[in-house]
């Protein structure tokens, strides 16, 4: 009898905390799709992520993100923190930190990103003639902080110190089966490389996450003394993107990039073509060489007229980019494309950010990528 009532008071402790537990579920489901905060205030959010892209197959894992107004003015422009940890079916892991926060009246701006993780990446090689077929798995360790410290010298522009860490450790380059012979290149056995510089950004931007109207302009010169650093070069960055309203909701957005390395480059500062930002659907990476100029153009509808939400958007984009050892050896016949269509979901009403879905198209594949806030 005591044996009977010990189980069904274990059975009701088990469907308590279900109940319980389905309870908070709904409520912290209901806060997140039904946001009736007032706009001041600071919110977080932590949600499970499934996503596909090229680089990664399947990826499972957890996203954040923070998100406030400095001393709760909105005319300050909204920070925001993003979190991103994961594990793929490629055998790949890590943890990512992105971050643009301003402080009160705009005054400084910091801006940058932090990524910690472990992967084998598909190496094809160096140049726009590299193989469609990968050349070698890259195993690796990485660790990459790019820091912007920026305080503002006149209106919307700022000017300030450039950091960039990055360290390749536990380099392990495995041939391609029927892959032909290739030299390793620079940096085959790791390097810990530390950048100082100096960016000059102009930024009016008040929502970083979801740019209605604005601009956002860098450049920026980083050095990489040998004294620190395994390789010695230098990297020069130009990225302008700029962002017109269409009517009430719609939103037309253009970025160029550019990217300029002299000196010993090692194969993983390279610039890298490919990710979830620029040139979407081509794994990041997926060509690499001294220097690479990419544009791309999207149209963003937020949200769709369509009556019965305000809730759902959509945007359709096109890239193309190339990258070349040296320009008198670039040509209109080794330049890449991408385009492609997303899908939108108005996560927090009151301070217009979007979680985005998007699928890209390119002559070597399809790439899925499931993130919150725009592409850029």
């Amino acid at each position: 009898m005591k044996g009977k009532l010990f189980l069904l008071c274990l059975i009701s402790i088990f469907l308590l905390q279900e109940a319980q537990a389905q309870l908070f579920a709904r409520k912290y489901l209901n806060k997140v799709l039904n946001d009736t905060s007032d706009i001041s205030r600071p919110q977080f959010l932590v949600y499970p992520t499934l996503a596909y892209a090229p680089e990664t197959s399947w990826e499972i894992g957890f996203s954040s993100l923070y998100v406030y107004y400095p001393k709760r003015d909105t005319t300050n422009r909204l920070s925001e923190i993003n979190g991103f940890t994961f594990i793929t079916l490629e055998n790949q892991y890590g943890i990512w930190f992105d971050h643009a926060i301003y402080t009160d009246k705009n005054k400084w701006f910091f801006l940058g990103k932090i990524r910690l993780q472990s992967f084998p990446l598909k190496y094809h090689g160096i140049g726009m003639d590299s193989p469609s077929d990968y050349l070698a798995l890259v195993d690796a360790n990485q660790i990459w902080i790019k820091e912007r410290v920026l305080r503002e010298i006149r209106k919307n522009m700022y000017w300030g110190l450039e950091v960039e860490y990055n360290q390749l450790s536990q380099v392990d380059f495995r041939k391609a089966e029927n892959a032909p012979e290739f030299d390793l290149p620079l940096g085959f056995e790791g390097s810990r490389n530390l950048g100082l510089g100096l960016g000059l950004v102009y930024d009016d931007r008040h929502n970083v996450l979801n740019v209605r109207d604005g601009h956002f302009a860098e450049l920026a010169l980083i050095r990489y003394f040998p004294a620190l650093s395994t390789f010695n070069f230098n990297a020069l960055l130009l990225d302008s993107r700029l962002f017109r309203p269409v009517g009430a909701n719609n939103v037309l957005a253009f970025q160029l990039l550019g990217q300029f390395m002299a000196g010993d480059v090692p194969f993983n500062q390279l610039a890298l073509m490919g990710g979830d930002s620029m040139m979407r659907g081509y794994y990041f990476g997926r060509f690499r060489d001294r220097n690479q100029i990419a544009t791309q153009v999207e149209y963003r509808m937020l949200p769709l007229p369509l009556g019965f939400t305000n809730r759902l958007g959509a945007t359709v984009f096109a890239s193309t980019a190339t990258v070349v050892p040296n320009f008198s050896q670039a040509s209109i016949h080794k330049v890449v494309w991408a385009a492609g269509a997303g899908a939108r979901f108005l996560l927090f009403p009151k301070k217009d950010i979007y979680t985005r879905l998007d699928v890209a198209f390119t002559r070597e594949g399809t790439g899925f990528y499931l993130f919150i806030g725009e592409a850029f």
